[in-house]
Formats: C-alpha cells, sequence, structure tokens
C-alpha cells in the first residue's frame, strides 16, 4: 500500500470514528437533562403539596409552572440563535454557573402558608425561587443541542439520541415511585437531584464550548477526503 492509499484509508477511518467519539458529549447531556427534568417535578411536588394540601388547584398551578417554563426554555433556545454561536454558548455557561447558586433544590420552610394567605402566587414564587432556572435550563437542552450539533457536524441529530432521552425520562417516571422514592427520604432526594444537576451544568458547558465554534476543521477536511 503506498503513502497516497495509506493516507486515505487513515483519513476514511478518522471520518467513521471521529463523529461517533465526538457524539458522546452529546449524548450524554441529553440524557442526564431529560432524566433530571421530570425527576424533578415529583421531587419537588412531594415537597410542597403538604403545606398547600393535595387539591386540583395546587396540582394545577404546578402543572402550569412547569409547562409555562418548558415553552420559555424554547423560545430561549430558538432567539439565543440570532445571537452568534460564540456567545450564545458564552451566554448559556453564564447561566449554568449562576443556576448552581439555587442548589440544593430544598425548598424552604420559610414558604410555608402561615395563615389564609393566596397560595397560587405563593406556590409559583416558591416554585421559581427553587427551581426556577435549574428546570428552564433543563428545558432548554434538546433544542440548543439540536443547533449546536448541527453547527459541528452540519448534520441532523440521529434519531437515537431522541431515543435516549424518551428512555432517559421513562427511567425518571417509573424510577421515582419504584425505586427512588422508596429508598430515599426527600432530603436525600433533592440533594442527589442537586448533585446530578451540577455534573449535568459541566457537561452541558463543555458541549456548549465544543460546539462554540463551529464545524471542526479536522473533522470537516476528514468528511470531505472521505466523500
Amino acid at each position: 500500500m503506498d503513502g497516497t492509499e495509506k493516507e486515505s484509508v487513515e483519513i476514511q477511518t478518522l471520518a467513521a470514528r471521529t463523529p461517533l467519539v465526538a457524539t458522546l458529549p452529546y449524548a450524554a447531556t441529553i440524557f442526564l437533562s431529560s432524566f433530571l427534568l421530570f425527576l424533578v417535578q415529583p421531587i419537588i411536588a412531594k415537597q410542597i403539596l403538604p403545606w398547600f394540601g393535595g387539591s386540583a388547584a395546587v396540582w394545577t398551578t404546578c402543572l402550569v409552572f412547569f409547562q409555562s417554563v418548558l415553552l420559555a426554555g424554547y423560545a430561549y433556545a430558538d432567539l439565543t440563535t440570532r445571537l452568534g454561536a460564540r456567545r450564545q454558548a458564552l451566554l448559556h455557561v453564564a447561566l449554568l454557573v449562576v443556576s448552581l447558586a439555587c442548589l440544593p433544590i430544598i425548598a424552604s420552610s420559610g414558604w410555608k402558608p402561615q395563615g389564609e394567605e393566596e397560595p397560587i402566587s405563593r406556590i409559583l414564587l416558591l416554585l421559581v425561587a427553587t427551581i426556577g432556572l435549574p428546570y428552564f435550563l433543563l428545558s432548554t437542552t434538546t433544542p440548543l443541542l439540536q443547533s449546536w450539533y448541527w453547527r459541528r457536524f452540519q448534520s441532523a441529530v440521529p434519531y437515537r439520541l431522541f431515543a435516549l432521552s424518551n428512555f432517559a425520562s421513562l427511567l425518571a417516571l417509573l424510577g421515582f415511585p419504584v425505586l427512588f422514592e422508596p429508598a430515599f427520604d426527600l432530603n436525600q432526594l433533592g440533594w442527589g437531584w442537586s448533585i446530578l444537576f451540577a455534573a449535568f451544568a459541566l457537561l452541558c458547558a463543555g458541549t456548549a464550548w465544543i460546539s462554540m465554534n463551529g464545524f471542526d476543521p479536522l473533522e470537516k477536511g476528514a468528511a470531505r477526503k472521505a466523500e
């Protein structure tokens, strides 16, 4: 095998392997974000519902909060794409750092109602203060990573990553009543979730950083020569 053929084989091998390895941060970030996004809802609900009662109004208020923040996260992901890759990544990393100040996600007893306070606004304020920014950032992850993945690889996000997201969501929903709730008390669950969120913040910040400069030149050259 002459030098040209050897170089061609090496480039094709790099083109085949690099995207798979480089996809791992995206896969891990998507999995962890989906898992935490669906796990935090029953954790925080179990903490505050005994304070306000389990009436339909309380459950509806929590649902409205989660859905509203989820939509706000999607809107943020769309609007910040207009900032450009670098500024969007830096903004998101800064928000991830700030969100760590919200940890742990253990509701303060100061939010407990003392008498005849109107519960809906108090619940909303409690949720914003306790999990508002972390939940917001988790909700931005899927649309943001789609954009970052495209920017880096110039291709759509593989469907297997969406399947991984769905699996993580299902794991959180089924795991809470079957595994986590029986084994841990609310304080332990709150701290455990907070530690995982800190890991997510670090992972997401790293993924933002490697995606910031767009399509990697080495990967781009390898992909072109492998065509």
